[in-house]
């Protein structure tokens, strides 16, 4: 083994394949099944659509197998280790949720059975819708947006819908510093223009601030709280009850709703929509590219505007209820993403109360890795934080070391780096957050490969600014990877 290799151990040296495209593996006469004789006659395709068909690679069994486990042998998950992206709550995901979501009648349910053949997944809808609401302490849900951008439009929808009821002439939305990426987009695609809130000097929102920008043409406030930066807003509820005596109302973007379940009545705070993301909060995949959910939770105000249609339960009967007048109609076909929705039902199911020990857990494991972390990084905000911790780094700086050679040096120590360079308010950020489903151990792992990465930084910065060297493929050139895309496999 070389010096450079540097083997930590969670991370040791062993087998890199090398995997070809199926295409440049196949050879003609080879196949992974018997096919029995079709017993029925064949047919001749229109002249049109005659050719020589789809070129699908001929292949055997055993190279498909090795093949597609060659593939998951360069994939990083929360099954293979710590996923500690700030703003993303890579949280372990159950496998009993797989289980409930693969029962057969929920899996051959046809979308457009009747409700008398559907009872139980109308009841599933009906309780879940129940369960999100009571969670942050609204007063109904509904589980039809696809993704979490998916249920932040909707939430902007409704807001939009009610003042256009009421002939409230709104034209703009207040967008703080922190706001998510999608926030301002949403506000566009609803007909309204963004005024910037800037942060107090602890991170967070100002009442005096907001008071100022609060003028009547404002729809509202789009908040995320925790903010971004994973610190709590403390303004807020009084924030709150200005823009409602203004006429505005608040979007909660549920981004960061892990934090506080169970601790956090977003009712009583005064929040009018707030959406889930499933992904995060309630323990569902993280796909690739979907499918996904975005449940959202309304008060009383803008309960009469939910999509719809909605299950509503007659006697001991589901049945859906389109007589909806005020709805802002359907979002998606059919009823959302049904068996994400299962997954996120045997989470609720299996937790109950304990969801707020989740939330207590995430807080600790964040709060522990920021002393632990913060005599070596910068920590811009050094102040309780809530699940996620935000440090740059200005200490790694004046050695030529960049958060993205802190990030690329943890992947040769076994460990799928932070999110950096977000949020973009602190300047080279290196945003953390651990879940509650990492044990101390594999925290303190991650901390003493974070150390190590800083002592590295002090003593040779060369180690980082070359990382990773372990990798199947190392630093790569990614301006140049996402404008000019090599997708053939011929690297040459």
């Amino acid at each position: 083994m070389s010096d450079k290799c540097q083997c930590t151990p969670a991370a040791e040296c062993g087998l890199i394949l090398n995997e070809d495209l199926l295409w440049e593996k196949g050879r003609p006469g080879r196949s992974s099944m018997s096919v029995p004789e079709s017993g029925v006659p064949a047919a001749s395709l229109p002249a049109d659509l005659a050719g020589d068909g789809p070129n699908w690679p001929d292949l055997s069994e055993q190279e498909v197998a090795r093949h597609y486990t060659r593939l998951s042998t360069w994939n990083f998950g929360v099954d293979t280790g710590m996923y500690p992206l700030g703003s993303c709550t890579m949280k372990y995901n159950p496998k009993i949720n797989e289980a409930m979501a693969n029962l057969p009648g929920f899996v051959n349910a046809h979308p457009m059975l009747p409700a008398e053949a559907t009872q139980g997944e109308l009841q599933l809808i009906y309780e879940l819708e129940k369960y999100l609401a009571e969670i942050v302490g609204l007063k109904a849900s509904c589980l039809q947006p696809g993704a979490g951008a998916h249920g932040e439009l909707c939430g902007m929808l409704m807001i939009s819908a009610y003042h256009r009821h009421n002939k409230n002439k709104k034209t703009k939305v207040l967008m703080p510093e922190t706001a998510h990426g999608t926030n301002p987009a949403t506000a566009a695609m609803c007909g309204y223009s963004e005024i910037k809130v800037p942060l107090g000097p602890n991170g967070a929102l100002e009442y005096a601030t907001v008071e100022k920008l609060m003028t009547d043409d404002v729809a509202g406030l789009m908040v995320t709280n925790p903010n971004t930066l994973g610190l709590f807003e403390n303004e807020l509820p009084k924030i709150i009850e200005m823009i409602h005596q203004r006429g505005g109302l608040i979007y909660g973007d549920g981004a960061n709703l892990n934090a506080i379940m169970g601790y956090a009545d977003l009712g009583a705070m005064g929040i009018d929509v707030v959406h889930y993301n499933v992904h995060k909060t309630l323990s569902t995949p993280h796909g690739g590219g979907g499918p996904g959910a975005g449940p959202v939770a309304v008060s009383d105000t803008l309960l009469p505007y939910l999509p719809g249609p909605r299950v509503v339960k007659n006697g001991d009967k589901y049945e859906w209820n389109s007589d909806l007048p005020l709805s802002i109609g359907r979002l998606h076909n059919f009823y959302g993403q049904f068996r994400v929705l299962v997954r996120a039902y045997a989470y609720v199911l299996s937790l109950g109360p304990e969801l707020k020990k989740a939330s207590a857990l995430a807080v600790l494991n964040a709060n522990y890795i920021k002393e632990k972390l913060k005599h070596a990084f910068d920590l811009p905000f050094d102040q309780p934080c809530m699940h996620e911790c935000v440090f740059t780094d200005a200490k790694q700086a004046p050695n030529k070391v960049s958060t993205l050679d802190i990030a690329k040096r943890l992947i040769d120590l076994g460990y799928h780096p932070p999110t950096v360079y977000f949020p973009l308010v602190v300047h080279n950020a290196i945003m953390i957050e651990p879940t509650e489903t990492e044990c101390k151990e594999d925290i303190d792992g991650f901390i003493a490969a974070m150390l190590q990465v800083a002592e590295d930084a002090k003593n040779d910065p060369s180690i980082l600014q070359n990382a990773p060297i372990k990798t199947k493929v190392q630093r790569l050139d990614e301006t140049t990877a996402a404008r000019h895309p090599i997708l053939t496999g011929d690297m040459s």
